[in-house]
């Protein structure tokens, strides 16, 4: 399976959402990362064919989506951000109501909703209706109607929104089950999402993939050090407005900052090793300025 993207463009109005992006995909799975506004619900919305592109076009094994209509539709799953259910079904009777829009045969919905039923993890609220399952249930539903026509493409967007970190570990555990010989694409803003199960990473800014890779190579990108600096709490403000500070720890004799970095930021400044995170802060991050520089 290869999607190819080529010059993709989404305008509205005066606003370019999507800008101009060229990307080629296959069999894995890709994490799209970006802050909120960066085009990546827009990007995605695009994929599965909920938004017409401005310019530019998406090849599925080197046909047009567009012009394979429904035959693309029946490979693809897709779970938006907010996704539409009727409160008042249960989970069970929720994705056949879902399998006989996709055109599932009865017989192959029954059997496909009880297979996802277990493999989400939702025996145990098969019964329940919607409106009473904890957010996490709900985003394992969703991610169960997502899959109901065994799709080739699966296409995610903050999928994890919301849920506790016990929910985002299950979460991430299932969709690396699922990610068997389909391309997956999950779009999120919380990087550990996606730093273990992404053989790919996707970083989007301003509409245009900035960068992509491995989650070694996005680290071996960076220009500048991460440094861990030890400073009283008078000093926290001065370090803030004047570096991208990923992370700081208050201990009772004063603050662990973690500091991204050209130079060594203060004489006694230790130079770590940096991960995702620090790669999110270095290409998308700001100093705190002078408003939010206080601890």
């Amino acid at each position: 399976m290869e999607l190819r993207i080529n010059n993709l463009t989404k305008e509205f109005g005066g606003f370019t959402a999507v800008d101009h992006l060229n990307l080629t995909m296959e069999n894995g799975v890709y994490g799209l990362l970006g802050v909120n506004g960066a085009g990546k619900t827009t990007f995605m919305k695009m994929l599965c064919t909920l938004l017409t592109p401005t310019e530019g076009e998406i090849r599925c094994d080197g046909r047009e989506i567009k012009e394979m209509g429904g035959e693309y539709r029946k490979i693809l799953g897709y779970l938006p951000q907010d996704f539409g259910f009727y409160p008042e079904f249960s989970v069970q009777d929720y994705l056949l109501y879902i399998a006989a829009l996709k055109g599932l045969r009865p017989v192959v919905a029954k059997r496909r909703a009880r297979e996802l039923i277990e493999k989400t993890g939702l025996a145990k609220v098969a019964k329940k209706k919607m409106k009473a399952l904890s957010g996490g249930m709900k985003r394992r539903a969703g991610i169960a109607q997502a899959m109901l026509n065994n799709p080739k493409i699966l296409v995610l967007d903050e999928p994890t929104a919301g849920l506790d970190p016990n929910e985002r570990i299950r979460f991430r555990n299932l969709i690396s089950e699922l990610a068997e010989e389909r391309l997956v694409l999950l779009s999120t803003h919380i990087v550990s999402d996606v730093e273990y199960i992404a053989n790919q990473i996707l970083l989007m800014k301003g509409g245009r993939i900035v960068l992509e890779g491995e989650a070694e190579e996005l680290i071996d990108s960076m220009e500048e050090g991460v440094w861990s600096v030890f400073a009283r709490k008078n000093e926290v403000s001065a370090f803030m407005k004047k570096y991208k500070v990923s992370n700081l720890k208050t201990e009772h004799d004063g603050v662990e900052l973690r500091i991204i970095a050209g130079k060594r930021p203060a004489r006694d400044a230790v130079l770590v090793d940096a991960n995702l995170e620090d790669v999110f802060l270095y290409y998308f991050g700001e100093k705190a300025g002078e408003e939010n520089a206080a601890v």
